[in-house]
């Protein structure tokens, strides 16, 4: 017979005395550490665990006995579903707070390398519509709580963002805050010209609709764009054959998906147009308008033409005296005011006099290199996404900076030590990866450059601070700035500046 599973126990009487990783909260019960999501410090609560370790534990709250002074109402009706905005239940302030801690506690735990006193953390310059990116799923199958599902209610579909654990699945939005309120008319306006024209969702698990994926972007220019990406009706499934091997069986895939992308056989263009032609009527705020046509089993498009449907394909972000050409494919900090304040501080700790050789690393659309070349004497970006770089060359040409040069390919691959001795010693690297940190490869090369100095740039001080660690012989940490990108989120950025010992 097989071990029956015990029933996991009812915690009564706890109360939340700190916040943890990925914006849950945290208590302490006995020795059992307690991971509670949606719960503020100070709450008094029972709770029932949901999922049991030997250390620790994770429980939701069933009953409130006493709420924390420092709950405030959340303005998004929304909040504690949608799973965006962890932290909208508490004052800004407090959120700074327990950001400024995660930077610490990462680093001292993580890096265990010495560290000078931090800057106070540098707060968002808005707290709601800061985002100028918003990406929303689609799908034929919208979201429902136990309670609902329990009660018979019928899945319907939807416009919103997938749920942690659904992946098949979408919140519906009305309204996010995140954004100009013109994401959410647009989205809307969508989501009933579908129902009235009878337009298909997207189904996850069969691979097929037409509506899939909508992004909105806009910037500090008054630019809006809109990518609209589609789906197919017959799903592109190869059966790998018997004695075929996977590789194979890859590469006559990927020859299905390109031959459908040329002949758009299973693409339902007309239906299309006509959504894209109403899109444009009612939104003559978009610039650029566009679409992209998706049989593949995933939502990435930079292997994927890229159609405009009007307008241009690009919009033009604004900072400083500089104009950044952002195009669809493109990375782009997602608060641009924030972003300048972030720039703004790695330029600081370059300690740039114009005559520093300057190499950026995972440079993007230019934006760094770009934003310190007048304060350098050359500065050399690499990026991995092609198209971007393409950009970077733009942008260093709209604004007449004529001291860059870009490189596109994975860093690992490109930044090597010959690339260095082509190229000359830096003075300073800049570097800002993304959330998984620099292979150690790059660390390796960064290591035998001998920069004099080095600003890290990071979207997770968790990886920056396992960067440290292995660039500790060499290099002290002369500063720490946290910087808040992403109010009511757990997410945090930090600039550190590294000096070569």
């Amino acid at each position: 017979m097989g071990r029956k599973n015990k029933p996991l126990p009812i915690l009564e009487n706890v109360t939340i005395t700190d916040v943890a990783a990925e914006g849950k909260s945290l208590a302490r019960v006995n020795d059992m550490v307690v991971f509670v999501p949606w719960a503020v410090p100070g709450d008094v609560v029972d709770l029932q665990v949901t999922r049991k370790k030997h250390s620790f534990c994770e429980a939701r709250i069933i009953r409130f006995i006493e709420k924390s002074p420092l709950r405030i109402e959340p303005r998004c009706a929304h909040f504690g579903v949608c799973g965006g905005c962890k932290w909208q239940n508490l004052p800004y302030e407090e959120q700074l707070k327990f950001k400024h801690k995660q930077v610490f506690d990462q680093l001292t735990r993580i890096g265990k390398v010495e560290l000078p006193e931090f800057r106070p953390i540098m707060g968002s310059v808005h707290k709601f519509e800061y985002r100028n990116k918003l990406d929303f799923a689609c799908s034929n199958k919208n979201w429902l709580t136990q309670e609902q599902m329990n009660q018979g209610v019928p899945f319907r579909s939807g416009i919103g963002f997938h749920i942690s654990g659904a992946f098949d699945k979408v919140l519906p939005i009305d309204k996010c805050h995140l954004m100009d309120d013109l994401n959410n008319r647009i989205r809307n306006f969508v989501y009933q010209y579908a129902l009235d024209h009878e337009l298909t969702f997207f189904d996850l698990r069969q691979q097929n609709g037409l509506l899939r994926d909508i992004i909105m972007r806009n910037s500090l220019s008054g630019e809006w764009m809109v990518i609209f990406q589609f789906g197919t009706t017959n799903p592109i499934a190869l059966e790998i054959e018997e004695g075929e091997s996977k590789k194979e069986g890859k590469r006559n895939y990927n020859e299905l998906i390109q031959k459908e992308c040329q002949e758009m056989k299973y693409f339902e263009r007309e239906k299309a147009e006509a959504l894209l032609d109403a899109v444009h009527q009612e939104f003559p705020e978009i610039t650029a308008l566009l679409w992209v046509y998706n049989p593949k089993c995933n939502d990435t498009f930079y292997d994927l033409d890229v159609h405009v449907h009007y307008g241009k394909d690009y919009i033009y972000e604004l900072m400083e005296d500089l104009r950044f050409k952002v195009g669809p494919k493109s990375f782009y900090q997602t608060n641009t005011e924030q972003a300048y304040h972030l720039y703004s501080v790695a330029r600081e700790f370059a300690q740039l006099t114009g005559e520093e050789l300057v190499y950026d690393l995972y440079t993007g659309t230019g934006t760094i290199a770009n934003f310190v070349a007048k304060k350098a004497r050359k500065v050399v970006g690499i990026e991995y996404v092609p198209e971007a770089i393409e950009d970077a060359k733009i942008n260093s040409e709209v604004n007449n900076i004529n001291n860059t040069l870009f490189y596109a390919g994975d860093m690992k691959d490109i930044l090597t030590d010959e690339f260095v001795a082509e190229h000359g010693r830096p003075d300073v690297i800049i570097t800002d990866p993304p959330r998984a940190g620099m292979h150690p490869d790059v660390i390796n090369v960064i290591l035998n450059a001998q920069p004099k100095r080095v600003v890290y740039v990071s979207c997770n001080p968790a990886t920056q601070a396992r960067d440290l660690q292995l660039m500790d012989a060499d290099y002290r940490v002369a500063a720490v700035q946290p910087v808040d990108m992403f109010p009511h989120t757990p997410h945090v950025e930090n600039v550190v500046l590294l000096e070569r010992r």
